[in-house]
């Protein structure tokens, strides 16, 4: 986890918050890098999620909340965590991930645990009172359980049908911790999936299958994940099912997904809060009924992260130790390199009309700094899957070395070819 904190830092993927004032705990900035990843991974999400499907479609719903949906959905009274002090240093814990014992000090002397309640208020307008309260919305969820209504009816849809959303969510976490892991700033990417009740089932299985093959398609190996059905009195009380996508961090086993079948819960929720009717009239069979929801909520960031830890690798080239990224090429920050041999007018000329080819299509980078060694390893360690060397043959051949990543291996192209070669190489 130290080489991975590290590399982050080092190589602008991420940094710790407002560092230079001493950081501000559990809050972290996406670098250059970072944030060429992170929109990777969100891309790749909807791409899976909507972009290649017929029965999803996308919404953006508002972060700030009124408080009627989530007494509705039970947040204000559910939302809670146990919260214990250590009476001998003062430290604040969770009491259901302590086992008693103060992480801190040691001390067994900790208070009574009493709920606490993870959401963010704040207030709207210049007054602070009880009429002008807020929430930062602790999950993205509720926001398409109240549109489900207006987005079925304007796009036409019958269930089964599916609303997806990425952003930003906000949890009051007693302990955050193990870097972006756990944070109370996050990125969520979920889907509600309305569908016919007695299809829930079968829709329930399919979605936490298909979930689960998606990290293995962008490389992440079978011994680092695992799917885990949570036992009867794990679940939530809207929960008919609950299957966790998990991942082997360095500290061991945690949650990247969670696929849930939510019962026909949150809609009666939100009909009940508000007085309107979220139920849906089948025309072709005379059947009126409120869909069942399947659930896949999974976290930007953490995805990120586990796609980090699983494409770290160390090996030898030619004598000499090589730190590199296996990223998968759709979720590197850069899909190409374009490295001129020289800083030579007439060579630089040519490098830049290759890259601005290859950047229409492709996040490209461009480093003539160093020796063409050096720069293949900051390649190399940043995870970019090939790199496009502009050379003094060049200039009368026409062509291009293309060098793979993991390979090491180097193959010349005409610049006329370069982009069908790139695709092949690529994939996309």
């Amino acid at each position: 986890m130290e080489k991975i904190v590290s590399l982050s830092k080092r190589r602008g993927f991420i940094f710790q918050s407002a560092e230079i004032y001493g950081g501000f705990r559990s809050t972290y900035d996406y670098g250059p890098l970072g944030i060429l990843m992170l929109r990777n991974v969100r891309n790749a999400w909807w791409r899976a999620m909507v972009q290649t499907r017929r029965d999803v479609v996308g919404l953006e719903a508002s972060i700030l909340s009124t408080p009627k949906i989530w007494e509705a959905s039970g947040h204000l009274a559910n939302f809670t965590d146990p919260l214990v002090d250590c009476r001998n240093c003062k430290e604040r814990w969770r009491e259901d991930q302590i086992g008693g014992v103060c992480p801190k000090c040691g001390s067994t002397d900790l208070t009574e645990a009493r709920a606490f309640n993870m959401m963010f208020k704040t207030f709207v307008g210049p007054v602070e009172d009880d009429a002008s309260v807020a929430y930062l919305r602790p999950e993205t969820a509720q926001g398409m359980f109240v549109n489900f209504k207006a987005v079925q009816q304007a796009l036409r849809l019958k269930p089964p049908f599916g609303i997806a959303q990425i952003g930003k969510s906000f949890r009051n976490e007693i302990t955050p911790g193990n870097f972006v892991f756990r944070t109370r700033e996050f990125e969520q990417m979920e889907m509600e999936f309305f569908v016919p009740p007695l299809e829930a089932q079968g829709w329930f299985e399919y979605w936490y299958k298909e979930r689960y093959a998606w990290y293995l398609g962008l490389g992440i190996p079978e011994s680092m994940i695992r799917l885990r059905h949570h036992e009867a009195e794990e679940l939530s009380h809207y929960s008919a099912g609950t299957v966790d996508v998990e991942f082997d961090f360095p500290w061991g086993w945690g949650e990247l997904e969670g696929i849930a079948n939510r019962t026909d819960f949150d809609l009666n929720a939100h009909a009940t809060g508000s007085g309107e009717k979220l139920d849906y009239f089948d025309q072709a069979t005379g059947e009126r009924y409120t869909p069942y929801v399947i659930e896949p909520a999974a976290g930007a960031t953490r995805a990120m992260m586990a796609f980090l830890i699983a494409a770290y690798d160390e090996d030898v080239v030619a004598d000499e130790k090589r730190l590199l990224l296996r990223l998968h090429p759709r979720l590197a920050p850069y899909s190409v390199a374009i490295l001129p041999l020289s800083k030579k007018p007439e060579l630089s000329e040519v490098a830049d009309r290759v890259f601005r080819i290859v950047a229409e299509c492709y996040s490209t980078d461009y480093d003539d700094t160093q020796a063409i060694g050096r720069r293949y390893r900051r390649q190399d360690e940043i995870g970019t899957p090939l790199c496009v060397t502009v050379d003094f043959e060049t200039l009368t051949d026409q062509a291009v070395t293309i060098r793979d990543r993991d390979t090491t291996e180097q193959v010349r192209v005409p610049i006329s070819e370069l982009m069908p070669s790139l695709s092949a190489k690529l994939g996309f």
